[in-house]
């Protein structure tokens, strides 16, 4: 399947950091290799983005690495330079790297970790695209696929407010860009992961990913790579009349409620099953 056959993709965040378990980033580069597009892989730790590309071009595909901190401008032009000049053009941006720091509640957390960690989740899409969406009109148009979290739509279990303050900001950012660029054909989705299982959470426990992957309706614990192939979806043309969308990945958790959940978690003796 070929479905970005001729596209050149920039997927932010991708370095491999696991032997174990896929980021989404790695996971999403490695897709959209698979169904035809080049792919810059953008990371700040070289031998992360070098590792990826090696397992790209291994499987076949096409595909290159860029070291930058996107929470500054600079870096962001750079990187759109970059996929220009090796590839000649951009259609697919996925604007996927995202950091926890500082977690805790408001009367908690501090300056630093707060500016960090909405630099890095959300201004970081912001400047990246100011400089994407000229080359994706160049190129005769393009699609954008921001990361967010179910966290950004509701409060989530890591009470870490500056996480959740930027991935609700990235779902109004979705929406604006989308609306204010439709007519330059250059599509802005955003999707919301729910509790997957990733190289990001590879150190909670056996216990506490049953009770994550419990408290969905489809009870199951969902992966990297479910993120990627949805994105691979919103990147393609398959998806040419769709934008503004926030799609939850998230096995059904945004349409369930505590009181409509219990049954499957808790046993008539209020015991977790």
């Amino acid at each position: 399947m070929a479905r970005l056959a001729n596209k050149v993709a920039i997927v932010t965040g991708a370095g491999t950091r696991s032997n174990n378990v896929s980021g989404v980033g790695v996971a999403t580069a490695k897709i959209f290799a698979e169904q035809g597009a080049k792919v810059l892989v953008v990371d700040m730790n070289e031998a992360a983005a070098k590792t990826s590309v090696e397992v790209i071009t291994a499987g076949g595909g096409e595909a290159s690495f860029y070291v930058a901190d996107v929470a500054h401008e600079s870096g962001c032009r750079q990187i759109v330079e970059t996929a220009v000049e090796r590839y000649g053009k951009l259609n697919i941006l996925m604007n996927n790297v995202g950091i926890v720091s500082g977690r805790g509640l408001a009367t908690e957390i501090d300056e630093d970790s707060w500016h960090r960690v909405l630099d890095v989740n959300l201004k970081s899409m912001v400047f990246i695209s100011k400089y994407a969406i000229p080359a994706m009109i160049e190129s005769g148009g393009g699609s954008i696929i921001n990361i967010s979290s179910v966290d950004g739509i509701r409060a989530g279990m890591g009470h870490s407010v500056s996480y959740s303050a930027s991935k609700g900001g990235v779902i109004a950012l979705t929406r604006t860009m989308a609306v204010d660029h439709g007519r330059d054909n250059v599509r802005v989705n955003c999707i919301a992961p729910g509790m997957i299982y990733t190289s990001m959470v590879e150190v909670v426990n056996d216990h506490r990913r049953r009770l994550r992957s419990q408290i969905a309706p489809l009870g199951t614990e969902g992966t990297a790579e479910d993120v990627a192939m949805a994105a691979a979806f919103l990147a393609s043309d398959e998806a040419k009349w769709i934008t503004g969308v926030i799609l939850p990945v998230d096995a059904g958790l945004m349409a369930a409620g505590p009181q409509s959940i219990l049954s499957n978690i808790i046993d008539d003796d209020g015991i977790f099953l």
